[in-house]
């Protein structure tokens, strides 16, 4: 018994650093999990507030030219061929409609397709210091501009 009190304080010390390790490897995990979910969360925010934007932008067009019997353009689709950054590709899809904006609402026959696609082919975006060139490769002109743009990074 002599023997366990004299070296008591080692396994005392032993428990308090595991407890103390035990408690900084739980803080990391759960600071890395909510991390992950903010992450997301960032995304899906960003995705939605470019979403509402758009949509506001059509609803207004379309709400100006609600009594004409002309076929009109009514919404714009990006298609993107992009692998890279999320929060990029959002971004770009963004400017991009942005750039086709004050078509919504026009005359399909008053639109020239040609002109559409010059607007952004080989254009380059400068995105958080990065640059970006885009080439279109398809443009569709019906109710829906539908246009797939290919994007290239430029180092």
């Amino acid at each position: 018994m002599g023997k366990l009190k004299k070296h008591g304080y080692k396994y005392g010390l032993c428990f308090i650093t595991g407890l103390i390790i035990g408690i900084l490897i739980g803080a990391s995990s759960l600071s890395i999990l909510v991390s992950y979910r903010m992450d997301t969360c960032h995304h899906r925010i960003a995705y939605l507030e470019s979403l509402i934007q758009e949509k506001n932008a059509q609803l207004e067009k379309l709400e100006n030219t609600i009594n004409t019997q002309n076929v009109v353009l009514k919404e714009i689709e990006v298609v993107l061929v992009f692998n890279g950054d999320e929060i990029d590709k959002i971004s770009i899809e963004k400017a991009v409609k942005e750039k086709y904006r004050s078509l919504l609402g026009k005359e399909i026959e008053k639109i020239d397709a040609d002109i559409i696609m010059e607007v952004i082919d080989d254009r380059i975006f400068n995105i958080e210091e990065r640059k970006y060139q885009l080439h279109v490769n398809k443009l569709i002109l019906t109710e829906t501009l539908k246009i797939w743009v290919e994007i290239e990074t430029i180092e």
